[in-house]
């Protein structure tokens, strides 16, 4: 047996192999930009050297706390500084960052904490009710870090005497974090919605993190120093990893509390931001501000949205307001955007309509990713490149989650056949491009969140008054979709659409609770199936 001589001696030593992780990044930005600013918010000003000696600080005080490599820190806080110092402090540590959606109820909140095992839990004033109730439903009893926005002071109780910044400011501004152990130690942890039973937590690695910046930079168009506004949350899939992106190119995080017109156009303006992501629900706050709330935007800004594409009335409003559209699509099992709507030069020619066409396309692989195709998921086998042929899209690389947290079943189920499953149902175009049909499990994206029909529909039955339902999105021009519910009552039920909207809004978050009620028999097949796919066909010509 021959020799291979470029194995021979050859071999991985501290000199030429590190682990890839996003925390190089930020040395680099810090070593070679101490001045140049890091963090926007409000007044406050914080310098790329200020920001990484507060996130070693906020690592010095975890350890000193005895939190390690497999130890949990959740986090429920907004768009800001203690959410960017979260995502370095933490992974400094060896330990995983869970972000918390804020918009969950108590119940969820107290499920995710007992299944990461958190050990500690960073909340801000705003959110203290809901994690309130959720610490006193869960098993953990972790440490309980408050956090006060000195810029946007919130009237939430304290739960606990130890304060965010009083607790950073004891740490060490030096302290001596270091590499992990391996690439594929997890760095994050992020739930999905929940579409069938409890959601499942997603465990991101460092691997995956570090490509995604080198994507996410190339996808976005950032060049050095982008001025970022952070109107996607960073709960979400780690702000689809931007706020390890912006690292690379040494960009500054302009942070927002809350998504509303005036705050965003006053940064955009102010601070000459030159990029911002989110869902469509974004650009129909933007389009449909007041002339007072408006300000004349004289420099192009790039906007990347995901979720369901928005009417072309839509993009048409935004790109005559000054913004570079760029449509991504990804789901939380692949960091956040893993597919980019790449637009091609030759496209330029063509009509409105086949403009339009293109546009509507979910596209082709990130640059990180390894390989995106549509599958039949019977055979395996990659569909027709039709455009009309529909099968399953699938993932495989870098960026693929690393699994579900407790729960190899569903781990295996994804991963079958050596393929991520992502439950989407599509077409794939001559050209390689893919383009979403349907969602195999009925999910409704409405703002860039996923709400499970299921899950609607569970609460509805729960009704007495109610015989039959199902829920389906309707097409909404200011959030991409809605919950839409068909109920059939009893008979002689008094019962009104209001008063199902009501019953939901009691038992459901207010994001998942239908804005349309339709009181009509409900379709069904001869063996008692619902036809949802004449409801959805109703609500599209409604």
């Amino acid at each position: 047996m021959s020799v291979n001589p470029f194995e021979t001696n050859l071999d991985k030593t501290p000199a030429n192999y590190q682990a890839l992780t996003p925390l190089t990044h930020f040395t680099r930005a810090a070593a070679v930009y101490p001045d140049h600013t890091a963090i926007i918010h409000g007044n406050l000003r914080i310098s790329y050297e200020e920001f990484f000696g507060r996130a070693r600080r906020l690592a010095s005080m975890l350890a000193s706390n005895y939190i390690g490599k497999g130890d949990t820190v959740s986090v429920m806080l907004p768009n800001t500084p203690a959410m960017l110092d979260a995502h370095y402090g933490v992974p400094m540590t060896g330990a995983v960052l869970h972000s918390i959606n804020t918009r969950l109820d108590a119940a969820i909140v107290a499920f995710q904490l007992d299944h990461a095992e958190t050990k500690v839990v960073i909340v801000d004033r705003e959110f203290s009710s809901v994690m309130k109730q959720a610490l006193e439903l869960a098993s953990v009893k972790p440490l309980v870090i408050d956090y006060n926005d000195t810029e946007y002071p919130q009237d939430g109780e304290a739960l606990s005497y130890t304060d965010y910044e009083e607790f950073i400011a004891k740490g060490d501004p030096n302290f001596k974090w270091r590499l992990p152990d391996d690439e594929w130690d997890a760095i994050s942890l992020n739930y999905t919605s929940g579409t069938t039973g409890n959601p499942k937590g997603v465990v991101y690695h460092h691997r995956g993190a570090a490509l995604m910046c080198y994507a996410n930079t190339i996808a976005t168009g950032m060049g050095q120093h982008p001025v970022y506004l952070w109107t996607l949350p960073m709960f979400h899939c780690n702000g689809w990893c931007f706020p390890w992106s912006l690292s690379v190119v040494a960009g500054t995080h302009v942070c927002l509390r809350w998504v509303r017109a005036k705050p965003m156009y006053d940064a955009i303006v102010d601070h000459k931001v030159t990029h911002l992501s989110g869902a469509p629900i974004v650009m129909s706050v933007l389009l449909n501000a007041s002339d007072e709330e408006k300000r004349e935007i004289t420099h192009q800004v790039a906007f990347n949205h995901a979720a369901a594409p928005p009417p072309q009335s839509v993009l048409t409003g935004m790109t005559n307001a000054g913004f570079r559209l760029t449509h991504l699509y990804g789901l939380t099992e692949t960091y956040g955007p893993a597919v980019i709507n790449e637009w091609n030069s030759s496209w330029d020619t063509q009509t409105e309509e086949e403009q339009a066409d293109k546009r509507m396309r979910q596209g082709v692989r990130y640059t990180a990713l390894e390989d995106l195709t549509v599958i039949d998921p019977n055979t395996m086998e990659q569909v027709r490149a039709d455009g009309k042929t529909l099968g399953e899209v699938m993932f495989r690389g870098n960026i693929v989650m690393k699994g579900y947290l407790k729960n190899p079943k569903a781990t295996d189920e994804s991963f079958a056949g050596g393929w991520f499953h992502s439950g989407d149902l599509g077409v794939l175009y001559p050209d390689g491009y893919i383009q979403l049909k349907d969602r195999s499990k009925d999910i409704i994206i409405s703002g860039g969140e996923n709400i499970s029909s299921i899950e609607v529909e569970d609460v509805i039955y729960k009704n007495p008054d109610v015989v039959s339902c199902a829920v389906v999105a309707k097409p909404d021009e200011k959030w991409g979709e809605t919950p839409c519910a068909f109920v059939e009552l009893k008979d002689g039920s008094s019962l009104t659409a209001d008063d199902l909207i009501s019953w939901c809004r009691e038992r459901l978050a207010p994001f998942k609770c239908p804005r349309h009620v339709v009181l009509a028999k409900v379709p069904k097949t001869s063996t008692g199936k619902i036809q949802k796919f004449k409801l959805r066909e109703m609500i599209k010509d409604d």
